[in-house]
């Protein structure tokens, strides 16, 4: 049995197990963070509902311009940035109710998924949902769906630090609760509240339709 290696540099907060760093931090160099990251602006979601014939049509979305702050994506860890703890992320079934300030993928392996795929700074399995598209990027899992399945959402303008994932994979979209969403691979990424210790991936395969995601924003192991 395999310890998993955590890259926030924080005390992990339960029994570590069952992970090995499935590829290697891209470090940035002695400049600072210049040339070390890139930004992202937040896409849409996706179009909602039709109102009812008998409702007032409202203004779009699109017209509240304040709403697309863009966020930092950073080529180092964590810990690397001189942070510690984890952003304000929560741990397994608990409810996350403000966004945390930062985030941080990281790609490891860890049985029965053999293939890279992506925990956060928690060390909580991350998860992609077959009927979510990618190009565009849109979630599909709303209210009920997005208790048993909450989305790893962040403040606007925070940053996501990462450890063995392309920048170039990640991205954001606005949910239509008005949460910011990250994506991977233009994937919306989930975690699972079933899982309450690092390294558990009590979600892979649930339904047939939910996955561990790569770093890709590939489905893990499939």
């Amino acid at each position: 049995m395999t310890s998993l290696h955590h890259f926030s540099g924080a005390a992990p907060r339960g029994p570590v197990r069952r992970a090995v760093v499935a590829t290697a931090v891209v470090l940035c160099g002695v400049a600072g963070l210049a040339g070390c990251g890139k930004t992202i602006t937040i896409g849409d979601a996706g179009a909602p509902a039709a109102p009812a014939a008998s409702a007032p049509a409202a203004p779009p979305a699109a017209s509240q311009p304040a709403g697309n702050t863009a966020l930092q994506v950073v080529d180092r860890t964590a810990a690397q940035a001189g942070l510690t703890g984890n952003g304000g992320t929560v741990v397994g079934a608990a409810v996350q109710e403000t966004p945390p300030r930062w985030v941080q993928l990281s790609a490891v392996t860890s049985p029965p998924v053999t293939a890279p795929h992506l925990i956060n700074i928690n060390q909580a399995a991350l998860y992609r949902f077959d009927p979510d598209s990618a190009d565009p990027s849109q979630s599909h899992c709303n209210d009920a769906c997005a208790v048993q399945w909450p989305a790893v959402t962040i403040q606007q303008g925070g940053n996501v630090y990462l450890a063995g994932v392309d920048r170039d994979q990640v991205g954001a979209i606005r949910r239509q609760d008005g949460q910011v969403q990250l994506t991977v691979g233009g994937m919306p990424v989930y975690r699972f509240a079933g899982d309450t210790k690092p390294g558990d991936l009590n979600g892979q395969g649930v339904g047939g339709t939910w996955f561990a995601v790569g770093p890709k924003g590939e489905k893990a192991g499939q």
